[in-house]
């Protein structure tokens, strides 16, 4: 077997494009369950906007650092560890918490955030993390991004998908009443097609070298699912908004990790495998917790969204 930072992933623009036309698809069916009011009660909420940012860009790459150092993993493994934590939150998340009877807006709003202020905060946490960890520093490049092409992905996988549900909703309310359910569940179904499909594509690799990264992967996910929803717990936050808040901590956009590990690490293997990884683990844990929370009353005064998602 040849060492692991020697693997090439198959992995493409191409499919990187079909990638972000599923998450439109699911974007716009999360989003025939929101009101222009659902955003206006999430901005009155500083505190669960502030604690997703600061959860997201902040602790969670402080704690990969103390769990790479905590479990000492190959490098190459370690720095794709800092470099997911160091992306944004994922647009699955939207889909994840809406399906938990979360605060779709909230997670849309913090999503959103998250994304613009990666710009400045993914390069800043990687490089800083990166180089101060031993195990990773010598592997460490700069990393920088496109505002422009940053800027393109908040527009056409949260902005676009966004306001054509949210107008479809509002102008044939009852069209939408109809397609609302057949397209929360043909979203999952093409998301879940997609992910077996890239998976089967690299299975040869993952069944190689999925040793290496599935217990360190289980754990870094985990941590930040339980982080998200303790620290909102502790801050006194309602149930919908700790639902939002654990996936947006949880949920991690790792196809940008592979788009920057393919740009400047040249694919390097242990990055590559530990961050693709992360992209169908991610998943497998969120649905299973979302389905866990759908049977769950999140109490409190359900809005139109909350309402609408219930079984």
């Amino acid at each position: 077997m040849a060492p692991i930072d020697q693997v090439q992933l198959h992995f493409n623009p191409q499919t990187l494009q079909i990638l972000n036309a599923v998450l439109g698809l699911v974007m716009f069916g999360v989003a025939l369950d929101l009101r222009v009011e659902d955003f206006r009660v999430a901005l009155r909420t500083p505190k669960a906007l502030a604690l997703g940012l600061l959860g997201h860009h902040v602790l969670f790459p402080a704690m990969t650092y103390v769990l790479v150092w905590i479990l000492q993993p190959q490098p190459s493994i370690a720095l794709g560890m800092i470099l997911v934590s160091s992306c944004p939150a994922g647009h699955i998340s939207n889909f994840l918490v809406h399906f938990s009877r979360g605060n779709t807006a909230l997670s849309v709003s913090v999503s959103a955030l998250s994304t613009l202020a990666a710009l400045v905060m993914t390069p800043l946490n990687f490089a800083f993390w990166g180089n101060l960890s031993p195990v990773t520093s010598g592997l460490m490049k700069q990393v920088a991004m496109s505002p422009w092409e940053m800027l393109q992905v908040v527009v056409l996988l949260l902005g676009v998908p966004l306001v054509l549900g949210m107008g479809v909703a509002h102008r044939y309310p009852g069209f939408a009443a109809r397609i609302r359910k057949p397209m929360k569940w043909l979203s999952l179904l093409v998301l879940v097609g997609f992910i077996g499909g890239a998976l089967a594509a690299n299975f040869q690799h993952f069944l190689a070298y999925i040793q290496f990264v599935v217990l360190v992967v289980f754990i870094h996910n985990l941590l930040a699912l339980a982080t998200g929803y303790g620290l909102s717990a502790a801050l006194g936050l309602p149930e919908r908004d700790r639902r939002a808040i654990t996936f947006e901590m949880g949920i991690q956009n790792s196809g940008l990790g592979l788009i920057l590990i393919f740009n400047f690490f040249d694919g390097l293997g242990g990055m590559a495998i530990v961050t693709a990884w992360w992209g169908i683990w991610h998943i497998v844990a969120g649905m299973t917790l979302a389905l866990y929370w759908k049977r769950r009353d999140p109490g409190g005064a359900p809005t139109v969204q909350a309402a609408a998602a219930a079984p």
